[in-house]
């Protein structure tokens, strides 16, 4: 039976443009989007479209990683990034414009600035399939796209009013070419202080370049300017399950496992959670 077409990416379908000819709309029909000249993306049965083609990427989260992510966020522990970057959204934008979260992951940070955005739209991008499960459902209003920030977005220039990047990768040509004019582009990332303790404690913990800063500025100069800058930095009490899930769901999770932080006896019960939030307008 033909997938049907969910009503999040109904409304966000306006948006989209096809990956191969980057210019033409797409159009439902029978479980998938369709471009005039015949390209074709299905939607999957969890309700997000795949528009990735050719070699696929493999860095993005698996099962065990979206697994982690979910039961940690359910924690509230992070619920002070949610809540300023979507304040972030709300003052720069009318209610009713369209957010894009480029590396959404499940879709918690978008989901926090729709809540905030009653008439908003939201669409999140991200190569994990696992992920995308979680944030085509995350919000009535969310839709959600298999792609790669990476590489041209499949999305029409002008699109946004805001693009949303939380502890994801960027593409600043991109962020600039399918954000308005008036639009918002919301980076959200670590200082050197986020989980430090953890860090002390986990030497496989991934580190926090401390030029980070300064390669952010280099890459965004050419297309953006900051309008504002706020830091959020606050102790989070955690139990030790919610130290396994928080590694669990970093990139982390690749040079440590589980085992070997069950074997490793002390974690910390407590983490700095320290984050910068900048509003940037295109230039």
């Amino acid at each position: 039976m033909p997938v049907s077409l969910p009503p999040a990416l109904d409304l966000s379908l306006d948006l989209l443009r096809c990956p191969t000819c980057r210019t033409r709309r797409l159009h439902p029909g029978q479980g998938a989007l369709r471009c005039p000249v015949g390209h074709t993306f299905d939607i999957a049965r969890r309700g997000y479209a795949g528009l990735l083609t050719g070699t696929r990427a493999t860095s993005g989260d698996d099962a065990a990683m979206v697994q982690a992510r979910d039961r940690f966020l359910s924690t509230g522990a992070y619920s002070p990034i949610r809540e300023i970057g979507a304040r972030l959204a709300a003052d720069a934008v009318s209610e009713q414009g369209t957010v894009v979260d480029v590396g959404c992951g499940t879709g918690y940070y978008l989901a926090g600035v729709l809540d905030q955005m009653p008439g908003a739209r939201g669409l999140g991008l991200d190569t994990s399939v696992r992920a995308l499960r979680s944030a085509a459902r995350v919000h009535d209003r969310a839709a959600a796209v298999a792609w790669d920030v990476f590489r041209p977005f499949p999305l029409a220039g002008g699109a946004a009013d805001v693009v949303l990047d939380v502890f994801a990768p960027r593409n600043p040509a991109e962020f600039h070419r399918v954000l308005l004019p008036t639009g918002r582009l919301i980076v959200v990332r670590p200082t050197g202080r986020h989980l430090a303790e953890l860090r002390g404690q986990v030497p496989a913990m991934v580190t926090i370049d401390p030029a980070k800063e300064q390669r952010l500025r280099q890459a965004l100069n050419p297309y953006f300017e900051a309008v504002v800058t706020e830091q959020v930095e606050y102790s989070a009490p955690l139990t030790r399950p919610d130290v396994l899930d928080l590694v669990a769901m970093t990139p982390s999770a690749r040079h440590v496992s589980r085992a070997e932080l069950d074997d490793g006896g002390v974690l910390p019960d407590q983490v700095t959670v320290s984050v910068l939030a900048t509003a940037y307008r295109p230039r």
